[in-house]
């Protein structure tokens, strides 16, 4: 491993607002990032897990899962309990009951503006954060825009945008390039453009790969 490469390895990341595992993928990608020594520059994606989800689905997550895939509702419930102790020991506070379930476009519309004012990173995390511990609408334009704010952007440019649909054409554009690559499901980890990772590994595989990628970069 040669860690003197001044060169960040890149790391496009496709993953969802709805997507429990992608909360929980991006913390372990970040515990394996802080314990690497080299330059890391990332790129979250946009993916939409269920497009046909109204933006105020009326019912519980246990509804609109039992729905979504078929299952039997104390099945889901016990799903989600599971997902909850699993999602603790990463150190979030998932709290399902509360969860308000939304369609993610404008979410994804958000991430876009923000990556071009500089704070996709922080947005993204507030945007996890509300949705998954905090039970925010994350599917209304009040909303994005108040959580934006919270993370500095510009609440007033951001409205703008969401109703202009400014970022709709990059949203289409990251979930073609999904579908180009085979993606299926999220999160999904892109390093350096050529090597793909699927799901959210332990963080020492996220090593094992930035260690491969860093290597045969300067072999």
């Amino acid at each position: 491993m040669n860690n003197s490469s001044p060169r960040a390895v890149k790391v496009d990341i496709w993953s969802d607002i709805a997507c429990p595992w992608c909360f929980v993928g991006k913390r372990r990608f970040e515990r394996a990032v802080a314990d690497w020594d080299g330059d890391v520059e990332v790129e979250f994606h946009s993916f939409e897990l269920a497009p046909d989800t109204p933006v105020d689905f009326e019912g519980s997550e246990v509804d609109f899962l039992a729905h979504h895939k078929g299952m039997d509702p104390a099945q889901v419930a016990q799903m989600l309990q599971q997902m909850t102790v699993l999602a603790a020991e990463e150190g979030l506070s998932y709290d399902f009951d509360a969860l308000r379930h939304t369609k993610t476009l404008l979410a994804h519309q958000a991430l876009h503006f923000a990556k071009a004012h500089g704070r996709q990173s922080e947005l993204k995390e507030r945007l996890l954060s509300a949705y998954f511990e905090q039970g925010r609408h994350v599917g209304r334009i009040d909303e994005l825009v108040e959580l934006a704010t919270e993370v500095g952007l510009d609440g007033e440019d951001l409205r703008r945008d969401l109703e202009s649909g400014r970022y709709a054409a990059d949203v289409d554009a990251d979930i073609a390039q999904a579908r180009a690559y085979g993606i299926t499901g999220v999160p999904f980890f892109v390093f350096d453009g050529r090597l793909g990772v699927s799901g959210a590994q332990a963080p020492e595989t996220f090593r094992e790969v930035l260690e491969r990628v860093v290597a045969e970069a300067s072999a």
